[in-house]
């Protein structure tokens, strides 16, 4: 047995009441160690991580995959523990046997992440903090999406690079500016219960064609900021958007949002991976500041 493993398996042994007779790695855990773990009644997907970040890190994906699985509008893994032992962090949560996507599953796909999208509140945010990828995301509370998306999502990452070294000072956009320009292509709108990290990574398609979101981070925001990301680095049939478009069209400035909302993913990156990823924010931020 790994060392990661060693005290984790005889926990969930305990809590769960069923015997763990397999345990293996597995693909699929960026961020984090991952394992298939398999009971005598079950399979189970399993992470783990050490880092002094990961407790708060997996906290924060299991409230996430929990509100995903309250709106019931589209599947998640179903989360069953999350602690940490001996300084190793875990998330254990059902095993979802995966295959590739048919016409059919991207039309459900698309048509459930719009049902998804229609779930609402009255602010933006959400209930706590959490995380795009390592990063830290906030989430305060705004009524005004502009103004959230200026400081709860774009000033945090522009500051971050600045710190870090990755942009210049005259790259940051005058506030009062990015927030005009980010009212007036979202118009009114209300806040919708996004993914937050939408890439071809973050779905899967059960073996019976049902979708399921994964790693989210989610709040709730512009329902575009979801389509953006779904069209930073592909992954997604172009009959999800025939689906999703159909329950909620395309808007006036389509285009420019998904460029803006792109801005948000690609400092992330830049933050998270460095310079290789500095022309394309730098492009997005000359184009419109």
């Amino acid at each position: 047995m790994s060392e990661p493993l060693a005290h984790i398996l005889p926990y969930i042994t305990s809590c769960l009441g069923e015997r763990v007779m397999n345990a293996r790695p597995v693909s699929g855990g960026d961020i984090s160690s991952a394992y298939r773990v398999d009971t005598a009644t079950g399979q189970y997907f399993l992470k783990v991580n050490n880092a002094p970040f990961a407790l708060e890190m997996f906290y924060s994906e299991q409230e996430g995959l929990q509100a995903i699985e309250e709106s019931k509008t589209i599947a998640v893994p179903h989360v069953h523990l999350a602690g940490s032992i001996n300084g190793q962090a875990f998330l254990l949560m059902d095993l979802v046997e995966s295959k590739r996507p048919n016409l059919s599953d991207y039309q459900r796909l698309g048509s459930q992440l719009a049902g998804l999208h229609q779930c609402s509140q009255a602010d933006f945010g959400f209930s706590s903090d959490n995380f795009i990828g390592s990063l830290p995301q906030q989430n305060h509370p705004h009524t005004n999406w502009a103004e959230f998306y200026w400081f709860e999502r774009i000033l945090p990452q522009l500051q971050l690079a600045l710190r870090d070294g990755l942009i210049q000072s005259q790259m940051i956009p005058e506030e009062e500016r990015a927030i005009t320009l980010f009212r007036e292509i979202s118009g009114d709108i209300r806040p919708a219960l996004l993914h937050g990290d939408l890439w071809g990574g973050n779905y899967l398609i059960a073996a019976d064609g049902t979708p399921f979101l994964i790693d989210p981070a989610v709040y709730y925001g512009h329902s575009m900021v979801d389509i953006a990301m779904s069209r930073l680095f592909g992954g997604f049939g172009a009959e999800f958007y025939d689906a999703y478009h159909e329950i909620i069209p395309q808007s006036t400035h389509y285009d420019t949002q998904i460029e803006l909302y792109q801005l948000y993913y690609l400092l992330v990156h830049l933050n998270l991976f460095g310079s290789g990823y500095y022309s394309s924010v730098s492009s997005i931020l000359k184009r419109y500041f």
